[in-house]
Protein backbone atom coordinates (compact mmCIF):
# COMPACT_ATOMS: atom_id res chain seq x y z
CA UNK A 1 0.00 0.00 0.00
CA UNK A 2 0.96 3.45 -0.68
CA UNK A 3 1.29 6.43 2.17
CA UNK A 4 -1.68 9.13 1.13
CA UNK A 5 -0.77 11.46 -1.04
CA UNK A 6 -1.75 14.47 1.21
CA UNK A 7 -0.26 13.01 4.84
CA UNK A 8 1.83 15.49 5.41
CA UNK A 9 0.39 18.72 3.77
CA UNK A 10 1.29 21.81 4.57
CA UNK A 11 4.24 20.84 6.29
CA UNK A 12 8.02 22.12 5.57
CA UNK A 13 11.25 19.88 5.85
CA UNK A 14 14.78 20.24 5.03
CA UNK A 15 16.74 17.07 3.90
CA UNK A 16 20.61 17.55 4.23
CA UNK A 17 22.56 14.60 3.01
CA UNK A 18 21.38 12.86 -0.39
CA UNK A 19 22.91 9.57 -0.15
CA UNK A 20 21.28 6.10 0.37
CA UNK A 21 18.93 7.33 3.34
CA UNK A 22 18.42 10.92 2.36
CA UNK A 23 17.03 10.91 -1.59
CA UNK A 24 14.61 8.35 -0.57
CA UNK A 25 13.46 10.47 2.74
CA UNK A 26 12.60 13.35 0.14
CA UNK A 27 11.16 11.91 -1.86
CA UNK A 28 8.67 9.98 0.65
CA UNK A 29 8.36 12.98 1.97
CA UNK A 30 7.25 15.04 -1.65
CA UNK A 31 5.00 11.50 -2.27
CA UNK A 32 2.94 12.46 1.03
CA UNK A 33 2.49 16.27 0.60
CA UNK A 34 5.01 17.93 2.47
CA UNK A 35 7.03 20.64 1.07
CA UNK A 36 10.70 19.56 1.07
CA UNK A 37 14.16 21.60 0.45
CA UNK A 38 17.00 19.71 -0.27
CA UNK A 39 20.69 19.53 0.50
CA UNK A 40 24.33 17.92 0.25
CA UNK A 41 27.48 19.71 0.59
CA UNK A 42 28.59 17.91 -2.56
CA UNK A 43 27.93 19.63 -6.32
CA UNK A 44 27.35 16.32 -7.74
CA UNK A 45 24.77 15.62 -5.49
CA UNK A 46 22.93 18.59 -5.29
CA UNK A 47 23.11 18.94 -9.23
CA UNK A 48 21.80 15.28 -9.31
CA UNK A 49 19.09 16.09 -6.86
CA UNK A 50 17.97 19.55 -9.10
CA UNK A 51 18.16 17.32 -11.97
CA UNK A 52 15.39 15.40 -10.54
CA UNK A 53 12.97 18.31 -9.76
CA UNK A 54 13.64 18.54 -5.93
CA UNK A 55 14.29 22.04 -4.50
CA UNK A 56 18.05 22.43 -3.56
CA UNK A 57 18.97 25.17 -0.85
CA UNK A 58 20.18 25.41 1.73
CA UNK A 59 17.34 25.27 4.64
CA UNK A 60 15.67 28.11 6.18
CA UNK A 61 15.09 27.11 9.39
CA UNK A 62 11.78 29.59 9.95
CA UNK A 63 8.79 27.41 9.90
CA UNK A 64 10.17 24.15 9.64
CA UNK A 65 8.79 21.16 10.78
CA UNK A 66 12.07 19.53 10.88
CA UNK A 67 15.44 18.13 9.59
CA UNK A 68 16.30 15.20 8.93
CA UNK A 69 19.81 14.68 9.02
CA UNK A 70 21.78 11.26 7.22
CA UNK A 71 22.86 9.15 9.80
CA UNK A 72 26.57 9.69 9.10
CA UNK A 73 26.49 13.83 9.58
CA UNK A 74 27.23 14.43 12.73
CA UNK A 75 25.06 17.16 14.85
CA UNK A 76 27.14 16.96 17.88
CA UNK A 77 30.55 15.10 18.13
CA UNK A 78 32.93 15.13 16.90
CA UNK A 79 31.32 18.29 15.13
CA UNK A 80 28.10 19.37 14.33
CA UNK A 81 27.34 20.04 10.83
CA UNK A 82 27.12 24.03 10.56
CA UNK A 83 23.33 23.29 9.14
CA UNK A 84 22.83 20.77 12.51
CA UNK A 85 24.12 23.70 14.46
CA UNK A 86 21.87 26.52 13.07
CA UNK A 87 18.85 23.83 13.28
CA UNK A 88 19.38 23.25 17.21
CA UNK A 89 19.73 26.87 17.45
CA UNK A 90 16.54 27.27 15.94
CA UNK A 91 14.84 24.55 18.17
CA UNK A 92 14.21 22.89 14.98
CA UNK A 93 13.99 18.95 15.64
CA UNK A 94 16.53 16.80 13.92
CA UNK A 95 14.80 13.30 12.83
CA UNK A 96 15.70 10.03 11.76
CA UNK A 97 13.37 9.51 8.91
CA UNK A 98 12.48 6.18 11.09
CA UNK A 99 10.79 8.48 13.49
CA UNK A 100 9.27 9.69 10.32
CA UNK A 101 8.10 6.25 9.31
CA UNK A 102 6.51 5.84 12.44
CA UNK A 103 4.74 9.12 12.60
CA UNK A 104 3.43 8.39 8.58
CA UNK A 105 2.30 5.08 9.53
CA UNK A 106 0.12 6.22 12.90
CA UNK A 107 -1.36 9.35 10.28
CA UNK A 108 -2.29 7.13 8.11
CA UNK A 109 -4.33 5.07 10.19
CA UNK A 110 -1.85 1.65 10.59
CA UNK A 111 -2.07 -0.38 13.77
CA UNK A 112 1.22 -1.79 12.44
CA UNK A 113 3.92 -3.03 15.04
CA UNK A 114 7.55 -1.85 14.83
CA UNK A 115 10.63 -4.08 15.55
CA UNK A 116 14.31 -2.57 16.34
CA UNK A 117 17.34 -4.03 16.18
CA UNK A 118 20.65 -2.41 17.73
CA UNK A 119 24.44 -3.81 19.09
CA UNK A 120 27.64 -3.62 17.92
CA UNK A 121 27.52 -6.35 15.81
CA UNK A 122 24.95 -8.84 13.90
CA UNK A 123 22.00 -6.59 13.75
CA UNK A 124 21.86 -6.81 9.77
CA UNK A 125 21.55 -10.48 10.02
CA UNK A 126 19.26 -10.25 12.91
CA UNK A 127 17.71 -8.03 11.26
CA UNK A 128 16.67 -9.97 8.02
CA UNK A 129 16.28 -13.59 9.87
CA UNK A 130 13.55 -11.97 11.67
CA UNK A 131 12.03 -10.50 8.94
CA UNK A 132 12.18 -14.08 7.17
CA UNK A 133 10.61 -15.67 9.99
CA UNK A 134 7.73 -13.46 9.91
CA UNK A 135 7.26 -13.89 6.45
CA UNK A 136 7.61 -17.84 6.53
CA UNK A 137 4.77 -17.37 8.82
CA UNK A 138 2.55 -15.33 6.54
CA UNK A 139 2.40 -11.88 7.75
CA UNK A 140 2.58 -8.63 6.11
CA UNK A 141 6.35 -7.52 6.77
CA UNK A 142 8.82 -4.76 5.71
CA UNK A 143 12.29 -4.50 6.87
CA UNK A 144 14.95 -1.56 6.48
CA UNK A 145 16.59 0.94 8.02
CA UNK A 146 20.25 1.00 8.43
CA UNK A 147 19.98 -2.53 6.47
CA UNK A 148 19.25 -2.13 2.53
CA UNK A 149 16.06 0.30 1.99
CA UNK A 150 15.48 3.47 3.97
CA UNK A 151 12.84 3.31 6.58
CA UNK A 152 10.79 5.68 4.38
CA UNK A 153 10.88 4.18 1.13
CA UNK A 154 8.93 1.20 2.92
CA UNK A 155 5.02 0.35 2.16
CA UNK A 156 2.56 1.29 4.24
CA UNK A 157 1.30 -2.11 5.94
CA UNK A 158 -1.81 -3.11 7.15
CA UNK A 159 -2.95 -3.61 10.68
CA UNK A 160 -0.92 -6.72 10.70
CA UNK A 161 2.02 -5.96 9.74
CA UNK A 162 5.28 -5.46 11.31
CA UNK A 163 8.43 -3.21 10.60
CA UNK A 164 11.90 -4.69 11.41
CA UNK A 165 14.01 -1.78 11.51
CA UNK A 166 17.85 -2.21 11.79
CA UNK A 167 18.61 0.80 13.97
CA UNK A 168 22.55 2.60 14.02
CA UNK A 169 23.17 4.68 16.75
CA UNK A 170 23.66 7.48 14.56
CA UNK A 171 19.71 6.79 13.90
CA UNK A 172 18.63 6.57 17.71
CA UNK A 173 20.27 9.68 18.96
CA UNK A 174 17.63 11.48 16.47
CA UNK A 175 14.44 9.26 17.38
CA UNK A 176 11.23 11.56 19.19
CA UNK A 177 8.47 9.79 18.56
CA UNK A 178 9.22 6.09 17.72
CA UNK A 179 8.20 3.26 19.77
CA UNK A 180 9.07 -0.37 19.73
CA UNK A 181 6.62 -3.09 20.48
CA UNK A 182 9.96 -5.55 20.70
CA UNK A 183 13.31 -3.70 20.88
CA UNK A 184 16.53 -5.63 20.99
CA UNK A 185 20.28 -4.34 21.86
CA UNK A 186 22.62 -7.15 20.80
CA UNK A 187 26.09 -6.40 21.71
CA UNK A 188 28.27 -3.89 23.04
CA UNK A 189 31.79 -3.53 21.97
CA UNK A 190 34.53 -0.12 20.57
CA UNK A 191 32.95 1.62 18.14
CA UNK A 192 31.91 4.94 16.90
CA UNK A 193 33.68 6.67 20.13
CA UNK A 194 34.31 9.85 17.77
CA UNK A 195 30.43 10.47 16.89
CA UNK A 196 30.08 9.19 21.05
CA UNK A 197 32.49 10.71 23.18
CA UNK A 198 32.89 7.33 24.93
CA UNK A 199 31.79 3.91 25.70
CA UNK A 200 29.08 5.51 27.79
CA UNK A 201 27.78 7.79 25.15
CA UNK A 202 27.59 5.24 22.63
CA UNK A 203 25.95 2.57 25.01
CA UNK A 204 23.44 5.46 25.93
CA UNK A 205 22.78 5.78 21.76
CA UNK A 206 22.07 2.02 21.50
CA UNK A 207 19.97 1.97 24.74
CA UNK A 208 17.52 4.91 23.28
CA UNK A 209 16.08 2.05 20.98
CA UNK A 210 14.25 1.29 24.30
CA UNK A 211 12.70 4.40 24.63
CA UNK A 212 9.27 4.85 25.18
CA UNK A 213 8.67 1.44 25.67
CA UNK A 214 6.11 0.34 27.93
CA UNK A 215 4.45 -2.51 29.83
CA UNK A 216 3.04 -4.19 26.79
CA UNK A 217 6.21 -4.08 25.31
CA UNK A 218 9.34 -6.17 25.01
CA UNK A 219 13.08 -5.52 25.30
CA UNK A 220 15.63 -8.44 24.51
CA UNK A 221 18.97 -7.57 25.64
CA UNK A 222 21.81 -9.77 24.79
CA UNK A 223 24.19 -10.56 28.02
CA UNK A 224 26.81 -12.35 26.06
CA UNK A 225 29.23 -9.41 27.07
CA UNK A 226 29.18 -7.34 30.67
CA UNK A 227 28.37 -4.07 29.73
CA UNK A 228 25.15 -5.55 27.62
CA UNK A 229 24.68 -7.87 31.18
CA UNK A 230 24.68 -4.88 32.94
CA UNK A 231 21.90 -3.04 30.69
CA UNK A 232 19.67 -5.74 31.33
CA UNK A 233 20.02 -5.73 34.77
CA UNK A 234 19.62 -1.96 34.97
CA UNK A 235 16.46 -2.81 32.57
CA UNK A 236 14.53 -5.36 34.96
CA UNK A 237 12.65 -2.35 36.79
CA UNK A 238 10.60 -1.95 33.69
CA UNK A 239 8.70 -0.56 32.44
CA UNK A 240 9.47 -3.15 29.25
CA UNK A 241 9.44 -6.82 29.82
CA UNK A 242 12.62 -7.83 29.55
CA UNK A 243 14.09 -11.14 27.72
CA UNK A 244 17.76 -12.09 28.25
CA UNK A 245 19.76 -13.92 25.05
CA UNK A 246 22.84 -15.73 24.45
CA UNK A 247 24.65 -17.80 22.05
CA UNK A 248 26.03 -19.74 24.73
CA UNK A 249 25.66 -19.17 28.57
CA UNK A 250 22.26 -19.40 30.56
CA UNK A 251 19.47 -17.10 29.48
CA UNK A 252 15.75 -16.39 28.36
CA UNK A 253 16.51 -18.09 24.72
CA UNK A 254 20.12 -19.43 24.35
CA UNK A 255 21.58 -22.00 22.02
CA UNK A 256 23.78 -25.07 23.31
CA UNK A 257 25.57 -25.23 19.72
CA UNK A 258 22.52 -27.85 18.32
CA UNK A 259 19.65 -26.05 19.78
CA UNK A 260 17.77 -23.01 20.32
CA UNK A 261 15.99 -23.39 23.64
CA UNK A 262 13.96 -21.51 25.76
CA UNK A 263 12.21 -22.59 29.15
CA UNK A 264 14.05 -25.84 28.41
CA UNK A 265 12.22 -26.29 25.71
CA UNK A 266 13.28 -27.11 21.97
CA UNK A 267 12.80 -24.42 19.52
CA UNK A 268 15.02 -24.88 16.36
CA UNK A 269 17.75 -27.50 14.84
CA UNK A 270 20.38 -24.58 14.57
CA UNK A 271 22.35 -27.30 13.15
CA UNK A 272 20.04 -27.10 9.98
CA UNK A 273 20.58 -23.44 9.74
CA UNK A 274 23.62 -23.46 7.56
CA UNK A 275 23.68 -19.55 6.19
CA UNK A 276 24.38 -18.81 10.42
CA UNK A 277 27.75 -20.21 10.99
CA UNK A 278 29.97 -19.34 14.24
CA UNK A 279 28.17 -18.81 18.00
CA UNK A 280 27.88 -15.32 17.29
CA UNK A 281 25.04 -16.72 14.98
CA UNK A 282 23.62 -18.44 17.82
CA UNK A 283 23.50 -15.38 19.66
CA UNK A 284 21.44 -13.89 16.99
CA UNK A 285 18.73 -16.65 16.24
CA UNK A 286 18.16 -16.32 19.64
CA UNK A 287 17.31 -12.83 19.48
CA UNK A 288 15.20 -13.02 16.79
CA UNK A 289 13.21 -16.42 17.93
CA UNK A 290 12.75 -14.12 21.17
CA UNK A 291 11.05 -11.05 19.40
CA UNK A 292 9.44 -13.30 16.57
CA UNK A 293 7.53 -15.11 20.04
CA UNK A 294 7.35 -11.32 21.58
CA UNK A 295 4.91 -10.67 18.24
CA UNK A 296 3.02 -14.07 18.45
CA UNK A 297 5.22 -15.87 15.89
CA UNK A 298 4.31 -19.88 16.31
CA UNK A 299 7.29 -21.93 16.93
CA UNK A 300 6.71 -23.42 14.16
CA UNK A 301 7.40 -20.63 12.07
CA UNK A 302 9.88 -19.89 14.11
CA UNK A 303 12.10 -23.11 13.24
CA UNK A 304 11.35 -23.39 9.47
CA UNK A 305 12.23 -20.13 9.77
CA UNK A 306 15.64 -20.01 10.87
CA UNK A 307 16.06 -23.61 8.60
CA UNK A 308 15.47 -21.74 5.49
CA UNK A 309 17.04 -18.69 6.58
CA UNK A 310 19.17 -17.98 3.00
CA UNK A 311 21.76 -15.16 4.90
CA UNK A 312 22.68 -11.93 3.70
CA UNK A 313 25.40 -10.54 1.32
CA UNK A 314 29.37 -9.59 2.64
CA UNK A 315 28.10 -11.66 5.90
CA UNK A 316 30.80 -14.86 5.63
CA UNK A 317 28.78 -15.35 2.75
CA UNK A 318 30.11 -17.92 0.84
CA UNK A 319 31.09 -16.60 -2.80
CA UNK A 320 32.88 -19.56 -4.49
CA UNK A 321 34.96 -22.59 -4.05
CA UNK A 322 37.72 -23.54 -6.54
CA UNK A 323 39.85 -26.67 -6.25
CA UNK A 324 38.90 -27.33 -2.66
CA UNK A 325 39.55 -23.21 -1.59
CA UNK A 326 36.65 -21.67 -0.09
CA UNK A 327 36.50 -18.01 -0.36
CA UNK A 328 34.49 -16.13 2.23
CA UNK A 329 33.01 -12.63 1.88
CA UNK A 330 32.48 -10.83 5.76
CA UNK A 331 33.14 -7.68 4.08
CA UNK A 332 30.95 -6.36 7.27
CA UNK A 333 33.15 -6.44 9.47
CA UNK A 334 34.57 -3.37 9.88
CA UNK A 335 36.07 -3.69 13.14
CA UNK A 336 37.97 -6.28 15.15
CA UNK A 337 35.12 -7.79 17.57
CA UNK A 338 32.92 -8.33 14.06
CA UNK A 339 36.44 -10.03 12.36
CA UNK A 340 37.08 -12.38 16.10
CA UNK A 341 33.41 -13.76 15.32
CA UNK A 342 34.58 -14.58 11.27
CA UNK A 343 38.06 -15.66 12.42
CA UNK A 344 36.55 -18.01 15.07
CA UNK A 345 34.96 -20.28 12.07
CA UNK A 346 37.80 -21.40 10.88
CA UNK A 347 40.87 -23.73 11.84
CA UNK A 348 43.49 -22.31 8.93
CA UNK A 349 42.71 -19.43 6.70
CA UNK A 350 44.44 -16.59 4.49
CA UNK A 351 43.14 -13.45 5.84
CA UNK A 352 42.45 -10.39 3.87
CA UNK A 353 42.16 -7.48 6.31
CA UNK A 354 42.85 -3.45 6.03
CA UNK A 355 40.92 -0.41 4.97
CA UNK A 356 40.46 2.83 7.43
CA UNK A 357 41.30 0.70 11.01
CA UNK A 358 38.94 1.44 13.91
CA UNK A 359 39.98 2.87 17.76
CA UNK A 360 42.15 -0.08 18.68
CA UNK A 361 42.95 -1.75 15.64
CA UNK A 362 43.23 -4.97 15.55
CA UNK A 363 45.14 -5.95 19.00
CA UNK A 364 41.80 -7.85 20.28
CA UNK A 365 41.94 -10.15 17.72
CA UNK A 366 45.51 -11.78 19.37
CA UNK A 367 44.34 -14.57 20.46
CA UNK A 368 42.93 -15.58 16.81
CA UNK A 369 46.39 -15.46 15.54
CA UNK A 370 47.24 -18.79 15.40
CA UNK A 371 44.79 -19.63 13.21
CA UNK A 372 45.83 -17.04 10.09
CA UNK A 373 48.70 -18.95 8.23
CA UNK A 374 48.98 -15.69 6.10
CA UNK A 375 47.65 -12.05 6.43
CA UNK A 376 47.56 -10.02 3.59
CA UNK A 377 46.91 -6.25 4.08
CA UNK A 378 44.89 -3.51 1.99
CA UNK A 379 44.35 0.26 2.10
CA UNK A 380 45.18 3.42 3.99
CA UNK A 381 45.97 1.96 7.68
CA UNK A 382 47.61 -1.70 6.44
CA UNK A 383 51.14 -0.12 8.69
CA UNK A 384 49.01 -0.19 11.38
CA UNK A 385 47.99 -3.31 11.04
CA UNK A 386 51.82 -4.70 9.83
CA UNK A 387 52.64 -3.57 13.32
CA UNK A 388 50.69 -5.52 15.51
CA UNK A 389 51.02 -8.73 13.44
CA UNK A 390 54.72 -7.97 13.71
CA UNK A 391 54.30 -8.09 17.27
CA UNK A 392 52.76 -10.88 17.59
CA UNK A 393 55.05 -13.00 14.76
CA UNK A 394 51.88 -13.69 12.13
CA UNK A 395 53.12 -13.72 8.72
CA UNK A 396 51.82 -11.07 6.79
CA UNK A 397 52.18 -8.67 3.33
CA UNK A 398 51.21 -5.21 2.80
CA UNK A 399 49.66 -5.70 -0.69
CA UNK A 400 47.79 -2.65 -1.40
CA UNK A 401 44.93 -3.61 -3.46
CA UNK A 402 42.07 -6.33 -2.82
CA UNK A 403 42.70 -7.10 -6.10
CA UNK A 404 46.47 -8.40 -5.43
CA UNK A 405 45.57 -9.18 -1.96
CA UNK A 406 42.87 -11.79 -3.64
CA UNK A 407 45.46 -12.87 -6.31
CA UNK A 408 48.22 -13.12 -3.63
CA UNK A 409 45.45 -15.31 -1.62
CA UNK A 410 44.77 -17.45 -4.61
CA UNK A 411 48.31 -18.68 -5.43
CA UNK A 412 48.73 -18.86 -1.45
CA UNK A 413 45.80 -21.62 -0.96
CA UNK A 414 46.73 -23.18 -4.51
CA UNK A 415 49.87 -24.22 -3.34
CA UNK A 416 48.24 -25.91 0.19
CA UNK A 417 48.65 -22.93 2.50
CA UNK A 418 45.45 -23.08 4.18
CA UNK A 419 41.85 -24.17 2.03
CA UNK A 420 39.83 -20.60 3.34
CA UNK A 421 40.37 -17.22 2.09
CA UNK A 422 38.60 -15.03 4.35
CA UNK A 423 37.85 -11.08 3.65
CA UNK A 424 37.06 -9.78 7.16
CA UNK A 425 38.43 -6.38 7.21
CA UNK A 426 38.15 -5.37 11.06
CA UNK A 427 38.36 -1.94 9.49
CA UNK A 428 36.30 0.58 7.30
CA UNK A 429 36.31 0.55 3.74
CA UNK A 430 35.97 4.22 2.54
CA UNK A 431 39.80 4.64 1.49
CA UNK A 432 39.04 2.56 -1.25
CA UNK A 433 35.53 1.98 -1.81
CA UNK A 434 31.96 4.12 -1.54
CA UNK A 435 31.39 1.09 1.76
CA UNK A 436 31.67 -2.27 2.75
CA UNK A 437 29.18 -3.64 0.27
CA UNK A 438 30.89 -2.36 -2.72
CA UNK A 439 34.18 -3.87 -0.83
CA UNK A 440 32.21 -7.40 -0.68
CA UNK A 441 30.59 -6.99 -4.85
CA UNK A 442 34.53 -6.49 -5.94
CA UNK A 443 35.76 -9.50 -3.55
CA UNK A 444 32.89 -11.64 -5.11
CA UNK A 445 33.65 -10.20 -8.68
CA UNK A 446 37.24 -10.85 -8.48
CA UNK A 447 36.72 -14.69 -6.79
CA UNK A 448 34.06 -15.53 -9.78
CA UNK A 449 36.85 -14.59 -12.70
CA UNK A 450 39.53 -16.57 -10.47
CA UNK A 451 36.68 -19.81 -10.80
CA UNK A 452 36.41 -18.85 -14.67
CA UNK A 453 39.62 -18.59 -15.51
CA UNK A 454 39.50 -14.79 -16.30
CA UNK A 455 40.27 -10.99 -15.54
CA UNK A 456 37.85 -8.84 -13.97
Amino acid sequence: MSFPPTLFAGLRFAVVGLGRNGLPAARALLAMGAAVTVWDDSVAARDAAAAEGLVVAEPVMAGLEALVLSPGIPHRLPKAHPIAAAAIAAGVPILSDADLLYRAVRAAGSKARFAGITGTNGKSTTTALLAHIIATAGWPVAAGGNLGTASLALPLLPDSGVYVLEMSSYMLERLDRLRFDTACMLNLSADHIDRHGDMAGYALAKRHVFDRQTTADTAIVGIDDDLSRAMAAEMRAGPARVITVSGAGAADFRADGTWLQSGGARIADLAAARALPGAHNMQNAAAAAAMARALGVPDAAIAAGIASYPGLPHRQELVGEIAGIRFINDSKATNADSTAWALGCYDRVIWIAGGMAKEGGIEPLAPFFPRVALALLIGRDAPILATTLAAHGVTHRSVDTLEAATAAAWAEARAGLAPVVLLSPACASWDQFTGFDQRGDRFRDLVRALADGGNT
